[in-house]
């Protein structure tokens, strides 16, 4: 024990071996002495120090010296791969997220060889032969021939695709967070596949899903399932237009007709007539 006391601390700093604990046989004449540890941060770790006596020796030596956790030590989380650390909403500007060559999210876009034909006029075996026979011409190789710059050629530039296990991943996501078993869409008075908010998608994924596109609604920009709903429905509360009365009617063609003399209305008081006019009119 007292040589195991002495490894300890000389293998600790000053004041750090505490009290002992007990002793644990490893085998024959092999022994483990077990000491406290009083280093700050280290709540129940313990010094262990194995000593050995060889066979028909009266000495005993030292094995090793090492700080062992003990029962109630606190100890850091178990390590686990970044990949499966990973959680949505963790990628950030400027991160690169890699996906291993075998992901089973996805798989080949295009299948067949990369090859032509071997009757084919640009495939290596015609080449050999025109060469052979001292052919006039030249038979060439392009580039375009391969199968990848055809797919590119025709719009399909994605080396992979989601496969059938990609896609039902993407679907469970989806309908877990705006499906018809969400208390959003329980408590909606119509689903979205009467909404005139809703924009379709296409591929398979578009027979269940669309995208919503009400800004009002909890979940614009996101992707939906067709039994989703909310208050927001297009068709769900229609209000009635509000009546405006008609603008005034200008009638710019007609001409207005205003008389010199307007006729007198009843009770009303004669105007004096002009001396002269009657004067004129004597005459």
């Amino acid at each position: 024990m007292d040589l195991a006391r002495e490894a300890a601390e000389e293998a600790a700093a000053p004041g750090v071996v505490g009290e002992y604990v007990e002793a644990v046989p490893e085998g024959d004449r092999v022994v483990t002495h077990f000491f406290e540890c009083a280093e700050p941060g280290y709540r129940g770790w313990r010094w262990a120090v194995t000593v050995a006596r060889a066979s028909r020796a009266k000495n005993v030596t030292l094995d090793e010296t090492v700080l062992l956790p003990g029962p109630d030590a606190l100890l850091a989380p178990e390590w686990v791969p970044w990949s499966e650390r990973l959680r949505p909403g963790d990628l950030g500007p400027g991160d690169l997220l890699p996906t291993e060559a075998d992901d089973l999210r996805l798989e080949p876009a295009y299948t067949g060889e990369d090859e032509p034909l071997p009757d084919s006029a640009v495939s290596e075996e015609m080449t050999e032969r025109a060469d052979a026979e001292d052919a006039e011409f030249v038979v060439s190789t392009p580039s375009r021939g391969a199968i990848a710059a055809v797919a590119e050629e025709l719009g399909m530039r994605r080396a992979r695709v989601l496969s059938r296990y990609g896609r039902n991943m993407a679907a469970d996501r989806w309908d877990e967070a705006f499906g018809a078993k969400t208390p959003m869409a329980q408590a909606a008075p119509a689903s979205c596949v009467s909404c005139g908010f809703l924009m379709a998608i296409g591929g398979s994924l578009g027979q269940a899903f669309g995208v919503c596109a009400n800004e009002f609604s909890p979940a614009d920009g996101r992707v939906v399932s067709l039994d989703y709903g909310c208050g927001g429905h297009s068709e769900a509360a229609v209000m009635p237009k509000t009546p405006r009365p008609a603008g005034p009617v200008l009638d710019s063609m007609a001409t207005d007709e205003f008389p010199l003399h307007p006729t007198p209305s009843a009770g009303s008081v004669p105007t004096v007539a002009d001396p002269a006019s009657e004067d004129l009119g004597h005459s």
